[in-house]
């Protein structure tokens, strides 16, 4: 089974080009984590009630899908590597990319296990499901002492602030680099994480890497 979809999966990363699975796996994540920013924003500014704890619920629940996606995504990587495109031969930059996914990685994982960790430190809270559709355990902590409790809640809390702070700045970056690399460059980084076009439409010729310095237009500014 495996060999029959890594056959498959391995015609689109030939052409340098992203399977299927994982853009559509990259653009869900991408709105998902869009849409938590933005949820848990809002919580923020909501009154204390019950409102604002179906708001929390929302999120957690949310966040335990997005839990499940990334650690499904990892397998996918593990069992189709990605293609290899221009930004792969760019030295310091490709390096750098390499660190912003495994930060990526890092938010992925770390930001719903936090908050599964502060929601399981409530106590007797009611149970979690991913997507309000498959019931989720909670952590055993409500077995511990309420100061232990109120010590994870503190730690969970501080830990999910510090990757949001992380993830706010990644992001602007990722997006800029990936702009830079499509229009300033021509490179296929970003076409790859795209549903496929005709060549002709796609592109508009080669790479500003390939284009003699004297050659290069100049622009309005320089």
């Amino acid at each position: 089974m495996i060999k029959v979809i890594r056959a498959w999966a391995l015609r689109h990363t030939a052409e340098r080009r992203y399977s299927p699975v994982g853009q559509g796996f990259h653009w869900t994540m991408a709105a998902l984590i869009s849409f938590q920013l933005y949820w848990g924003w809002s919580m923020s500014r909501m009154p204390v009630g019950n409102d604002k704890l179906d708001a929390y619920r929302v999120h957690a629940e949310l966040g335990l899908l997005m839990f499940v996606l990334a650690a499904l995504r990892a397998i996918w990587r593990l069992i189709v590597p990605g293609p290899i495109n221009d930004a792969d031969r760019l030295g310091w930059q490709t390096w750098a990319a390499h660190i912003t996914h495994v930060l990526f990685y890092i938010c992925f994982f770390g930001l719903p296990l936090s908050g599964w960790a502060m929601w399981s430190a409530l106590g007797d809270g009611s149970p979690l499901s991913i997507a309000g559709l498959i019931p989720w355990p909670q952590m055993p902590f409500h077995s511990l002492a309420k100061s232990l409790q109120w010590l994870v809640l503190d730690w969970s809390e501080a830990i999910h602030v510090a990757l949001i702070l992380l993830l706010v700045v990644m992001i602007p970056i990722h997006v800029g680099a990936a702009l830079k690399h499509h229009f300033w460059d021509r490179h296929d980084v970003l076409l790859g994480m795209l549903p496929e076009l005709p060549e002709d439409e796609a592109r508009e010729g080669p790479p500003r890497s390939a284009i003699p310095r004297g050659s290069r237009p100049r622009t309005a500014g320089g």
